[in-house]
């Protein structure tokens, strides 16, 4: 019985020294709210597991003062590699300073950092989301017709990117854009961004908004309105895709939220390991309809 006590508690320790062996990456996401970031933190989560890494994951509330505690916390935490999805990419600069002042390796998810030393960036090609879902609604309107856009977070290069791509779209159609105004990512936000709106600009055939959230919100808004126009979303998120496949929502443009995460430890995989790595990684898109 001894013996079998001291192999239990040698077997106990072994294990022991092998988990606390593992390397650890943190990853800070802008908010845990959204549907697209919680599936990407899903991703990220299942290719730790296999790899055999420690994830730990902080929630920045879509507060960069939040997001700056949580970087400071994870770099006295034994981090190898910051992976960080910006609550905004000029204040997540402040952020990413910590990070390089304690020599750890940055890697940005689906937005980017205007400031501070970043090996990799991740994610989808943003103006060229814009722009498909500009000529979506041309193909479904035609030219010369009256839209409105819904912004996101204003500071975050994902909003700066769909809205550069989407005026392209404006300028390549002739579109008259009525209004263009921030809801910042959220449905709520959006919905009532979009009520106001259809009071002064009912006229409107067609919606961008520039995530799904505010897409939902704003299709809900003109149902309730007795209004009819189509709306087209930006992620793919799963209640967008299943609005899209049901023909409430127009489109969205389906960016790949859990292989942004997956590829985010992989690459910090092989910056553990000393391998080189490409500078901007690019996830492609794809538009889901009916």
């Amino acid at each position: 019985m001894k013996k079998l006590t001291t192999l239990a508690l040698s077997l106990g320790l072994a294990l022991s020294s092998s988990v606390m062996a593992k390397d650890t990456i943190a990853l800070a996401i802008s908010t845990l709210d959204n549907p697209f970031f919680v599936t990407l933190k899903e991703g990220a989560e299942q290719k730790a597991n296999e790899l055999g890494y420690h994830l730990i994951v902080l929630d920045s509330q879509n507060n960069p003062a939040k997001e700056l505690a949580n970087v400071e916390d994870v770099s006295v935490r034994g981090a190898k590699v910051l992976l960080i999805n910006p609550t905004d990419s000029e204040a997540v600069g402040n952020a990413v300073a910590v990070a390089n002042r304690n020599h750890i390796p940055v890697i940005t998810l689906d937005r980017g950092a205007n400031k501070g030393t970043v090996v990799s960036h991740i994610a989808s090609d943003n103006v060229a989301g814009g722009k498909m879902a500009g000529d979506f609604i041309a193909e479904k309107v035609g030219k010369n017709a009256d839209v409105i856009q819904l912004e996101g977070i204003a500071g975050t290069s994902a909003a700066r990117e769909r809205g550069e791509g989407f005026q392209q779209a404006v300028a390549a159609h002739q579109f008259k854009l009525l209004a263009s105004q921030p809801a910042d990512f959220d449905r709520t936000k959006g919905l009532n961004v979009m009520e106001n709106l259809l009071a002064s600009h009912g006229s409107a055939k067609a919606v961008f908004a520039q995530n799904d959230e505010m897409a939902l919100g704003a299709l809900r808004a003109i149902k309730s309105a007795g209004k009819s126009m189509i709306v087209v979303g930006f992620d793919g998120s799963d209640d967008a895709v299943q609005a899209a496949k049901s023909g409430h929502l127009a489109a969205t443009i389906a960016q790949q939220p859990e292989k942004i995460g997956t590829l985010g430890v992989e690459i910090a995989d092989k910056i553990i390991k000393g391998e080189a790595v490409e500078s901007h990684i690019p996830v492609p898109l794809k538009i889901i309809t009916q």
